[in-house]
């Protein structure tokens, strides 16, 4: 605005009605401290009003022909035209700023005798002007989005490892003695043998959480699909007669997926429970394979015997056929079941598509 001020003033003895290039220029510099109150609200940054800041610029151009003599080199504007191209192309990107820029090339053209190589070079800078500062704004954009979510990803890690350490400090320790002092006197009082069996298990339920915790997967950016940790979720199954055994990085997957997954793992774990015997153990392992997840529910009871399935399903007790295979079949894979008197296993495949194939191999 002050550069084009100065230059009316310089230059005010060339105008054919210079009455009407002073209320031009008044007209301009009172629209700058307007539009620049406005922008500096949030509420009042409107489409509406970038919409009239162009329209005033555009409305300075096509008044030039109407204040200097034909044949004008420098418009009465000036380049005090680029303050909406550059508002556009900090509300729209390189979009809007292409936009606003070749609006205001065409007005200049418009009001020109002959394309000269002055004006054709200053349309070029306008044509290129507002889509570089549209990708400049929305790379910044990004990079502040980016920069936020690692310092809350920062803030998070460092408050789950404090309350892991205090954790691991208060509770952790009361239970392992616990559960080391209901084993001393198991033979004179087996009440608190049980009490210290019971210790035992949530210690080792409260360290599966914690492990879990470490394993977060922050949600995408972007918007989409909201991601989670596969390997975390199944973490948390871990007890004293269930291990769980996991790759060493994430596995992101969606996480209607996920807890589908954790849900058919969840009632293989509960036939154990039921009818593998109270001394029964399982064993999960989860790998990530190429274009594909495999989770392995693996226990040590007496195997399914030939035909109970079948019975089952007949009598209309769905379990298996519904809450494991069928979860894993409306996912789009499958669930294979292998038993004997060794035991019995699931193997539950689910294929994942490439964007979200998880990196890192299977567990040791």
């Amino acid at each position: 605005m002050l550069n084009t001020v100065g230059v009316g003033v310089w230059t005010a003895d060339e105008l054919d009605r210079p009455w009407v290039g002073a209320l031009a220029i008044s007209a301009i510099v009172l629209w700058s401290v307007a539009v620049t109150a406005a922008y500096a609200d949030a509420a009042r940054r409107t489409p509406l009003l970038l919409a009239a800041d162009l329209a005033v610029a555009l409305a300075a151009l096509l008044a030039t022909p109407q204040v200097k003599a034909d044949g004008f080199d420098a418009t009465l504007a000036g380049y005090w035209v680029m303050s909406p191209m550059f508002a556009w192309a900090a509300r729209w990107g390189w979009r809007g700023g292409l936009a606003a820029g070749l609006s205001v090339g065409a007005a200049d053209l418009l009001i020109r005798d002959e394309l000269t190589q002055v004006t054709y070079g200053n349309v070029f800078l306008l044509a290129i002007g507002g889509p570089v500062v549209g990708y400049l704004v929305e790379s910044l954009q990004r990079s502040a989005v980016q920069r936020d979510r690692a310092e809350r990803e920062a803030a998070a890690a460092a408050e789950r490892a404090r309350l892991a350490r205090a954790v691991h400090d208060g509770v952790l320790q009361v239970l392992a003695l616990v559960q080391r002092r209901g084993g001393e006197v198991a033979a004179t009082d087996p009440r608190l043998a049980e009490l210290g069996r019971l210790a035992g298990e949530q210690e080792e339920a409260l360290r599966a959480l914690i492990r879990a915790q470490d394993r977060v997967v922050p949600p995408a950016a972007g918007g989409g699909a909201t991601v989670a940790d596969l390997a975390a979720a199944l973490a948390t199954l871990e007890s004293p007669r269930v291990v769980v055994s996991l790759p060493g990085g994430t596995v992101p997957l969606p996480e209607a997926q996920v807890a589908e997954v954790l849900a058919a793992v969840a009632a293989c774990l509960d036939n154990v429970e039921r009818h593998a015997g109270p001394d029964a153990r399982a064993w999960v392992l989860l790998e990530s394979l190429p274009g594909a997840v495999t989770v392995s529910v693996r226990d040590d009871g007496p195997g399914i015997p030939d035909g109970r399935l079948a019975r089952a399903g007949a009598e209309g007790r769905l379990g298996v056929t519904g809450s494991i295979e069928g979860r894993l079949r409306d996912l789009g894979g499958r669930a294979d079941l292998a038993t004997g008197s060794w035991g019995t296993e699931w193997t539950l495949t689910l294929p994942v598509a490439p964007a979200v194939a998880p990196a890192g191999g299977p567990a040791p």
